[in-house]
């Protein structure tokens, strides 16, 4: 199965020439890393959490997780926890088989991997609907991809991945759930002798005035940078913060402190305001690490 892409020219460039100068642009742009990083092979990083809008308004911050990624090295593969937005499908389901296909080539699934996972954990389905127009884990790929060695000298028809995935979609946002994914993430990934890196998709404080995104964010954002996602949850609740993916947080989180992360840093925190001019309702942004 190839899972054809849902908002390419929507969230990011149809074109893969102008996908590729989006992404460069992303890292260059001020409130970017400031450059494009080189691949490295250190292999400390767990999870990161990464914002999922369009790239003209999160990329730069986007940006941030992936120039650390990078630096650090990829791994066998990378489990992807994106909310659902669409209401397609199971609550919790991931793929077992195929592709995704983006401007810039396929990605292959995990299938070992993705088949262990569903079987050892009753919360997950096999079911492709709910990631057939969801856009939160579609938009993290060509990030990756353009980084996949050999990606520069190629033809896109040519091109394959030094990568996996495992994409998993959350309707099912709450502890228990996020709990029981997290660490099925390790056992799995421990089973099978997988070097993993867990990518949390979410964005933060959704239309809000400015000042009262950035004060409410800035209390989950200290939340996650010591690690505590029961803390974060409250704080989400008593806050009333609309935060789309606090459930892959949270999952990606424990999975990270499973895997053996102790640390945690904030890498960049903006929002759509901060792009546009428009404080008046802007969707907050956070890019974080865990190693």
């Amino acid at each position: 199965m190839i899972r054809k892409p849902a908002v390419a020219g929507i969230f990011y460039k149809s074109n893969p020439d102008s996908l590729k100068k989006q992404i460069e642009w992303c890292f260059k742009h001020k409130l970017g890393p400031g450059k494009i990083p080189e691949r490295g092979g250190k292999r400390e990083i767990k999870g990161v959490i990464v914002p999922h809008a369009g790239y003209a308004y999160s990329g730069p911050v986007a940006a941030h997780s992936y120039s650390r990624i990078v630096e650090d090295g990829f791994p066998d593969t990378f489990v992807i926890l994106a909310p659902n937005h669409t209401g397609l499908g199971s609550s919790v389901s991931t793929m077992i088989q195929g592709e995704w296909e983006t401007p810039l080539g396929n990605v292959a699934i995990d299938e070992q991997f993705a088949e262990k996972l569903v079987k050892d954990t009753l919360i997950i389905d096999a079911d492709e609907s709910a990631h057939v127009q969801e856009h939160s884990l579609e938009v993290q790929l060509p990030f990756l991809q353009y980084f996949s060695k050999g990606f520069n000298a190629r033809k896109i028809s040519d091109f394959s991945a030094d990568f996996k995935i495992v994409p998993v979609s959350m309707w099912m946002q709450d502890m228990e759930t996020s709990t029981e994914i997290g660490k099925s993430i390790k056992e799995t990934a421990e089973a099978l002798g997988r070097d993993v890196v867990v990518l949390a998709s979410s964005d933060m404080t959704h239309y809000k005035p400015q000042s009262i995104a950035k004060r409410d964010d800035a209390q989950v954002i200290e939340a996650i940078k010591i690690m505590d996602e029961k803390l974060m949850l409250k704080r989400i609740m008593d806050l009333n913060v609309t935060m789309c993916g606090y459930g892959p947080v949270t999952a990606a989180i424990i999975a990270s402190k499973e895997l053996g992360a102790q640390n945690a840093e904030i890498l960049k925190y903006a929002t759509s305001g901060d792009i546009t001019g428009d404080m008046s309702a802007v969707v907050g942004y956070a890019s974080a690490v865990f190693w």
